[in-house]
This record gives structure tokens, C-alpha cells and sequence, in this order.
């Protein structure tokens, strides 16, 4: 007797996008490819991660949202770190010019569906894409296999697992204000907090609220984008095109 075949895996609506890139040329460019070879019907741009995250809190976010890592108002992964805590589960395609895999490995583990280089043809987005509204893995996270995370991708896994409100509850913790006045701050009762506060150690995987605070500060985004950008620098002097 035939056994019955898995029906395919539910199609993902990409209807909605939102590129978050400072470059206008690029950003007209990539709307044409979002709207043409891929498929989706309404795309939206805005230059600043905090233009992202505003329009976000006013509106519904949208069905797939494209980043880059070079903002003016964030640098490196500290903005995938941020747009994951604000996008829940909508998928995120990092779109950069850096394509060295330490960062993209770090972007991966930070929670991104898909990671394209800039200079990457249109068939690669179209290929990113479909893929994601397939629900199937992307090639690009298969960067993730044949190799142990380091420590700092490891830590930058766990700090990405937070949500918008936990992220902003260890914000306070770190500035120094006790549970009952993050609760008046955040507006929540104080034993929401610590629940809060016990998944924030959880996620950490620290004991106590001054390791949480350790641990966040521990964690330097812009650090490892800056070793990735002076390795492509040095690259460049010695003539290879990026």
C-alpha cells in the first residue's frame, strides 16, 4: 500500500515589505526587484532603523522586512539584534555590501531568515525570497553548518532571544532602577517584571540580575562589524572587488 504523500508546506504571504537603508538609489533599485521578479504587491522604505521601529509601533509590521547593516542611527548587528526584538516572527533578509562570513554567520544566529549580498543578481533575491514563502531554509543560513558557534556568536544568539519588552526591561536593569520602578516606567505590574526579569536570566543563561547586566555589556556589536569591515578593507587594498 502507497503511502500517502506530505502535502507541501504552507505558502508564506509576502505581500508587505519594508527595506531599512539610507541609500535611495538602492533602496528604488530593490523596491523594482521586490515588485517585479518577486512578487510583492506593497514595498515601503525608510532610511533609519528608528523610522523602522516607529513606523512599526504604528502600523501592522509588515509580512517580510528587508535590512541592511550600515544605518546612521545603528552600525552592524545591533540593528538585527533590535529589528528582531521589535519584528517577532517576521521574517528579516539582511541586504549588505559585507559579505564576510563571520558577519554573516553572526546575522544567522541573531535570528535572520536570509542573508544577500548587495552586489548578489536579481535572481538571488527572487531565489531568497521564495524560499522563505515556502518556508524552506535559505541557502545562505547553511553557513551556520560545519562549524562551532564562537562564544560571541553564542552570546549574541542568546541576546537576540529576548523580546522588544525583555530587551527593554535589561535596558533599565542596566541603568540601575529596581523592579518596582520599571514597572512604573514601563507601566506593568511589578510582578510582570519579574517574571520578565526571571526569562531574561533564563535566555542569558546567568544566575543573577548583576551577570545579566555583565553579559549585556559584554556584547559588542559594533566591534565585530568593524574586525569584518577592516578585514574587507584590507581586502580592497589589495585589489579585490567588493
Amino acid at each position: 500500500m502507497e503511502q500517502a504523500q506530505q502535502p507541501p508546506p504552507p505558502i508564506r504571504p509576502l505581500n508587505t515589505a519594508l527595506i531599512v537603508d539610507d541609500h535611495p538609489l538602492f533602496c528604488d533599485a530593490l523596491s523594482m526587484t521586490l515588485t517585479g521578479p518577486v512578487g510583492i504587491a506593497r514595498v515601503e522604505a525608510v532610511g533609519s532603523l528608528a523610522e523602522a521601529l516607529d513606523r512599526m509601533a504604528r502600523e501592522p509590521v509588515p509580512d517580510v522586512i528587508v535590512l541592511d547593516l550600515h544605518l546612521p542611527d545603528v552600525n552592524g548587528l545591533e540593528g538585527v539584534v533590535r529589528m528582531r526584538q521589535a519584528a517577532a516572527e517576521r521574517p528579516i533578509i539582511v541586504v549588505s555590501s559585507m559579505d564576510e562570513r563571520r558577519v554573516v554567520r553572526g546575522a544567522l544566529l541573531a535570528g535572520v531568515s536570509a542573508y544577500v549580498p548587495k552586489h548578489a543578481p536579481r535572481e538571488a533575491f527572487r531565489e531568497a525570497f521564495a524560499a522563505i514563502a515556502r518556508g524552506e531554509v535559505h541557502a545562505s543560513r547553511l553557513a551556520l553548518d560545519n562549524a562551532t558557534p564562537s562564544l560571541a556568536e553564542e552570546a549574541l544568539a542568546r541576546l537576540a532571544s529576548l523580546t522588544r519588552q525583555q530587551a527593554r526591561i535589561l535596558q533599565l536593569i542596566s541603568a540601575g532602577l529596581l523592579n518596582k520602578q520599571i514597572a512604573h516606567e514601563l507601566s506593568i505590574a511589578e510582578t510582570t517584571v519579574k517574571a520578565h526579569v526571571t526569562a531574561i536570566m533564563r535566555k542569558l543563561r546567568v544566575q543573577t540580575r548583576t551577570q545579566a547586566v555583565l553579559f549585556a555589556q559584554d556584547i559588542s556589536f559594533n566591534a565585530m562589524t568593524a574586525e569584518a569591515g577592516a578585514e574587507i578593507a584590507g581586502h580592497d587594498s589589495e585589489g579585490v572587488n567588493r
